[in-house]
């Protein structure tokens, strides 16, 4: 098997768990090089992680024949510039969420990937773990009955006020971060997408959410909930909630599903049950290897861009029912 040739674009701190650690055990996958700004970092970063190509710009990655695809964790901001710039150079993505700013350069760029003979993923991780797919599974098969009412909460603390999330020039904000997995988990299970009727924020700057609640309604007459945040004086927590006519689907952190590996389902006279969901290794390997046999033509994968575009749509529609902004592009 010809080896998939991935690059890095900046030296993130998720870059480790996200791409380096899931590659040195998926076939057929090699991290071969890294770009940052800073050329001392890069180095830096490539000598902890065994990397051996070293690059002084993301231009200069891009412009490598010897790279295959590219792992974009830039921040918020300059997502879609540098995944157009990849497509363009005929490289695959594997991109972080969310996919771009907001849904029109989302948009944007999906058209490129659409004319394009490369895949492009955005990475919702957690969607490619059993864990995920076994929820939606009992949803869709009727575990639960008909769907009634979905609410998911993505409660993290990032204590930093100067942190890169949450600069609106950088596309920050709590649901531009931990709120693309809330709302994508409410839009997976339900397998429709919804309207934003209500949305409530709390802010950490101008226009920047650290908190947000928002109220959906999905087809069918299902409501919907999500709370987010990245301050707040709460406890970290993932949770995703189905209830139904003939009972309840709960998930606990689903974006981190060896933390606990069940799907707890209650069923209307027939009690409780925590089914355990086999699983091996952590779910950004099942998204490089689902992202793998995308570009090897063997399945598509669960988060193209045109679902990342109707990711953002919601996101953009609840920053516009809290009275903030959309996010925009770097200039």
């Amino acid at each position: 098997m010809t080896p998939l040739r991935i690059g890095i674009l900046g030296a993130a701190r998720i870059a480790p768990a996200a791409i380096v650690e899931p590659a040195r055990v998926v076939p057929g996958v090699e991290v071969v090089g890294v770009a940052a700004r800073d050329v001392t970092r890069a180095r830096e970063f490539a000598s902890a992680h065994g990397i051996p190509e070293i690059y002084a710009s993301y231009d200069e990655l891009l412009a490598d024949e010897r790279i295959d695809a590219v792992y974009n964790p830039l921040p918020n901001a300059y997502h879609g510039r540098y995944t157009r710039a990849a497509v363009r150079a005929g490289k695959h993505v594997l991109c972080e969420k969310p996919f771009a700013a907001n849904a029109d350069e989302a948009a944007a760029v999906a058209a490129e990937v659409a004319a394009a003979a490369v895949v492009v993923i955005e990475g919702m991780h957690y969607r490619y773990h059993p864990l995920a797919r076994r929820a939606v599974e009992l949803v869709a098969d009727g575990a639960v009955g008909e769907p009634v009412s979905v609410s998911s909460r993505m409660i993290a603390i990032v204590p930093d006020r100067g942190d890169q999330r949450f600069q609106y020039p950088l596309a920050g904000g709590a649901t531009m971060d931990v709120g693309c997995y809330a709302v994508h988990q409410l839009r997976a299970v339900t397998g429709t997408e919804p309207a934003v009727t209500a949305a409530r924020a709390k802010l950490v700057a101008p226009e920047v959410d650290r908190w947000m609640r928002a109220e959906l309604a999905f087809p069918g007459g299902v409501r919907g909930r999500f709370t987010c945040a990245l301050l707040a004086a709460a406890l970290p927590v993932g949770e995703l909630h189905v209830r139904g006519t003939a009972g309840s689907l709960r998930v606990l952190f689903p974006t981190r599903p060896h933390l606990v590996g069940r799907v707890f389902l209650h069923r209307r006279g027939r009690g409780l049950t925590a089914e355990r969901v086999a699983a091996d290794g952590t779910s950004f390997r099942y998204q490089l290897e689902a992202f793998a046999a995308a570009v090897r033509g063997e399945a598509a994968p669960l988060t193209p861009v045109t679902d990342a575009v109707a990711n953002l749509r919601v996101i953009d529609a609840v920053y516009a029912a809290a009275g903030l902004r959309r996010r925009e592009p770097a200039a």
